[in-house]
């Protein structure tokens, strides 16, 4: 099945920004943040219009090689579907090459706006497994991807099928009410390729047996336990490795962790992460936030990605 989407259909989406790795689980644990980006779609009788503000506007490509435009070309394919012309509407919120999911929220984005499209045409809409899969397919690995379909935390892991095609998966897990978050968003870019190329391709049992501890420990501190936050969030694989290609970054992510924040490289960097019960951040850390060029917030646990036909949000 390729049916044509009639003109005039409109579809909305709001996805979450999020936090990959959370320290020692590299690949597979993720989080969602309280910063979103918007999407919004009509289909028309021909051509493609991309307007991008906020984030990225004047700097991303306005054409077919858009990552929300590739995302909704897929999810019309995986659901049976074209448009012989398209308006695309972004206003993001997730700063670009910071580490903070915005790849993975323009993928999932993209395909949910598809879900609010199908649907008016009388089809199903795709699943959160399908999105999950779907939008892994572009990452190559589930943990943003999962954090933003689902929301909350999530753990997140890569089986393969017969004939060798992986399968993304995902659970959520419930986040204790009381862990803050404080993302703290520097200036400088990064390249998460360029930062996973300074990570060894094998590791040590010793180092192997820390992370695997830490990262199991990390599911109990975050639904449980609080109180263990900073040793479950220690990790010796890759924020160690990517130190010298973000010294501010890690040098605040030592400071807070001195100061007695769970603070860990959101992602491969270079934004910082803290996760705390405590009300606020200690005056020392913020004081070097503010000297150094790092935005620091405090959000709450993001929501999953939200869709909707027309231009409400779906709750």
């Amino acid at each position: 099945m390729n049916n044509t989407l009639p003109a005039g259909l409109t579809a909305h989406a709001v996805v979450a920004a999020s936090s990959a790795n959370l320290g020692p689980g590299f690949d597979s644990l993720g989080l969602a943040l309280s910063l979103y980006d918007e999407i919004t779609v009509e289909t028309t009788d021909s051509g493609l219009l991309l307007e991008v503000e906020g984030q990225g506007a004047g700097q991303v490509p306005l054409d077919t090689t858009h990552l929300v435009v590739r995302a909704i070309e897929a999810g019309l394919e995986a659901t049976g579907y074209r448009a012989a012309g398209l308006i695309v509407r972004c206003r993001n919120e997730i700063p670009h090459s910071r580490g903070l999911g915005s790849s993975a929220a323009a993928v999932v984005g993209g395909l949910a706006v598809v879900n609010g499209l199908v649907t008016q045409a009388g089809s199903d809409p795709m699943s959160e497994e399908q999105l999950i899969q779907l939008a892994s397919e572009f990452e190559g690995h589930p943990d943003n991807a999962a954090a933003a379909v689902l929301g909350g935390a999530v753990v997140s892991w890569t089986e393969v099928e017969d004939g060798g095609n992986p399968r993304y998966r995902a659970a959520p897990v419930r986040v204790h009410p009381d862990i803050r978050l404080f993302p703290a968003v520097p200036q400088q870019r990064s390249s998460t390729a360029e930062t996973r190329a300074v990570l060894p391709e094998q590791v040590s049992h010793v180092d192997a047996r820390f992370n695997l501890s830490r990262a199991a420990l990390l599911v109990v501190a975050l639904s449980e336990r609080p109180d263990l936050l900073m040793t479950a969030t220690q990790d010796v694989l890759h924020q160690p490795q990517r130190a010298a290609a973000m010294p501010a970054s890690a040098e605040y992510l030592q400071l807070l962790r001195r100061c007695g924040v769970a603070a860990v490289l959101s992602g491969a960097g270079p934004t910082v992460l803290g996760l705390s019960s405590q009300v606020g951040l200690p005056e020392q850390a913020v004081e070097y936030g503010a000297t150094n060029g790092f935005t620091v917030s405090e959000m709450v646990v993001g929501a999953g990605v939200r869709w909707t036909s027309g231009v409400a949000v779906k709750n």
